[in-house]
């Protein structure tokens, strides 16, 4: 790995690849509970330089080749192919904006923060390297308004050094749920207002506006690493279909609630060990995020967590978020308290989200209050509103809300009777923005 002739990039040390599944790779070891980023010189000493992905197009063709080898699939949800949006954007009739997505706005997620406050030159490698690819002319980073000043400081060390061929810009996110949504993200890099449609981003620049291509942080950190150490190495970790790791959130009825990074298929068990679940009952988990699914914990935890090995349960890794519902907590409860915030973090656009969320958080409500539940209503209200947003936050609550319907179906029935088997009457599932440890 060498540097370009015009780079005063500091020059790093000589990195051997490091071992097929020797983990952590995207996180530096001290990164749980550290505050300080790691410097510039700190991620070449740890990764060596990073690898030049400009070229002619023959030349970017074969690197994303490399890329669709890999497998490599976006961590910010949706899973899509990184390598097909790489290719479509590097086709574009005029140079394309890539926009780093660290917004995050789901309080009980904090793997993107804690990546952009640990490393984030490795995320800033991989944006760049994705401007290259796409033969991008700017490179923007949006970051949650925690962690946004650390990586505009990264961004200004790696300036002042003259390490990227293109210029970045980081800019602070808005704050709420909805404005982590692809096209929220890419409104409030253009014109400060974080509205999300349901046209997707990736392809779009109508008009004047050039396409934009949209990733997620981890996505584009874990897009640096394949750039450095190629496709055979990413896929030595994880499952052969399902290839790498991935960076999970656990917490709830864990003893050390955190970011963890982990191959993909670890069993769900396994990793809420990591956190230090040492057996205690457990009622249920929420995989995938406050857009994921509920599953009973005794037929979740003997699960693969990834996509094929979750499909069994009705869920999916998302977010990357497992949150451990206690036995002693009520599903039911807690449901109606994520419905509840849900519904009021709508943008305010569409009669789904403003009447039709809030409708079902109500009813949901009484019903953890004690009054009678009309399933069949809610589950009406909830294919309303599928599918019929501006976005596809109305989509993602009725998900979550069906699978608590399915799962807490018992307790559901209890309090129509004036019971609850909970004894603890705490939230354990987090409503306000927060960053872990």
């Amino acid at each position: 790995m060498t540097r370009s002739p015009e780079s005063t990039c500091p020059p790093s040390t000589a990195v051997d690849v490091p071992g097929t599944a020797v983990l952590p790779r995207l996180l530096p070891e001290v990164a749980v509970g550290r505050t300080v980023s790691a410097s510039l010189r700190e991620h070449l000493g740890r990764h060596g330089t990073r690898p030049s992905c400009a070229g002619d197009w023959r030349h970017r063709q074969r690197l994303i080749d490399e890329v669709a080898r890999a497998n490599l699939t976006g961590r910010g949800g949706a899973a899509f192919p990184t390598a097909v949006k790489l290719r479509a954007l590097a086709g574009a009739a005029r140079p394309p904006v890539v926009i780093a997505n660290g917004v995050e706005g789901e309080p009980a997620s904090a793997k993107d923060k804690v990546l952009l406050r640990s490393a984030p030159h490795l995320v800033l490698d991989g944006a760049v390297c994705a401007a290259e690819l796409t033969g991008a002319s700017e490179v923007v980073i949006v970051a949650h308004r925690a962690v946004w000043e650390a990586v505009h400081q990264a961004a200004e060390e790696r300036r002042r050094a003259g390490c990227d061929p293109v210029p970045v810009r980081v800019r602070a996110a808005a704050a709420g749920f909805t404005a982590g949504e692809a096209s929220a993200v890419v409104h409030w890099a253009e014109r400060g207002v974080p509205a999300p449609t349901g046209r997707p981003p990736r392809l779009g620049g109508p008009g004047r506006r050039p396409a934009t291509l949209v990733q997620n942080v981890e996505t584009l950190a874990h897009l640096a690493l394949i750039m450095r150490y190629g496709a055979s190495w990413f896929s030595s970790a994880g499952t052969p279909a399902e290839p790498g790791t991935r960076l999970v959130t656990l917490l709830g009825a864990v003893r050390n609630p955190g970011v963890y990074e982990v191959e993909t298929g670890m069993l769900v068990g396994d990793m809420l060990k990591l956190a230090g679940n040492d057996g205690a009952p457990l009622g249920a988990l929420l995989i995938g995020g406050y857009f994921g699914t509920w599953a009973v914990a005794a037929d979740a935890l003997s699960l693969p967590f990834s996509a094929a090995g979750l499909a069994a349960a009705g869920a999916s890794p998302g977010a990357g978020v497992v949150a451990a519902l206690p036995a002693t907590a009520c599903g039911l409860a807690e449901t109606a308290r994520l419905t509840r915030y849900l519904a009021g973090s709508s943008a305010g656009q569409c009669g789904p989200c403003v009447f039709g969320l809030d409708a079902i958080a109500r009813e949901l409500e009484q019903a953890a209050a004690g009054a009678s539940c009309d399933l069949i209503r809610v589950r009406r209200w909830l294919g309303d509103v599928t599918g019929r947003g501006a976005c596809r936050h109305p989509d993602g609550t009725a998900l979550m809300v069906a699978s608590a319907l399915r799962v807490f179906r018992a307790e559901i029935g209890l309090h129509t009777r004036g019971c609850c088997s909970a004894t603890q009457t705490t939230g354990v599932l987090p409503v306000h923005d927060q960053v872990l440890p």
